[in-house]
């Protein structure tokens, strides 16, 4: 029977089928699309990031198009980043240690960040997502808040990707 082992810091699951043990440190999160739309966040976001923050650093890479991304996430526990397009996104998750990295996204420009994350979370929400973005993913939600519900309960991640 799978466990899932509390770590000090961070989510830790044993996939049965998978090698090893999946474990999260910092988890990558696009912004619009994803944690928001139309560059305001979405209902229920804001309580589950903070929760999620107290288990891994919690990292939004976004090239805010609306401009709202600091002060939206400003009183969260949450870094973020402006960058210019996917490949920079994939530069940031390769310099954290992608093997420890969750990303989370909907758009084109979350492709190759997902691609070199432990694991990878598309979302299709309001804004819709990229079908480029499939491909990429191990696990597709239909809403944020399915994906953050996913990492605040790692067992979820178990019946979802056990081979």
């Amino acid at each position: 029977m799978p466990r899932s082992k509390p770590p000090a810091r961070g989510i830790a699951v044993t996939i049965p089928g998978r090698r090893g043990l999946l474990r999260i440190e910092r988890v990558v999160f696009d912004f619009n699309g994803t944690l928001a739309v139309d560059g305001r966040l979405i209902r229920g976001v804001r309580a589950r990031l903070k929760r999620l923050a107290a288990v891994v650093d919690v990292v939004v890479l976004t090239a805010d198009t609306f401009g709202t991304a600091r002060r939206a996430l400003a009183a969260l526990p949450v870094e973020v980043a402006i960058v210019r397009g996917g490949a920079q996104k994939r530069r940031y998750v390769e310099s954290m240690g992608a093997g420890a990295v969750a990303a989370v996204g909907n758009g084109a420009n979350d492709v190759a960040m997902l691609r070199v994350a432990a694991l990878g979370i598309a979302v299709c929400g309001p804004e819709g997502m990229a079908a480029e973005l499939l491909r990429a993913a191990a696990i597709v939600v239909g809403d944020i808040n399915g994906a953050l519900d996913l990492l605040l309960r790692p067992q979820r991640l178990v019946a979802t990707l056990r081979r």
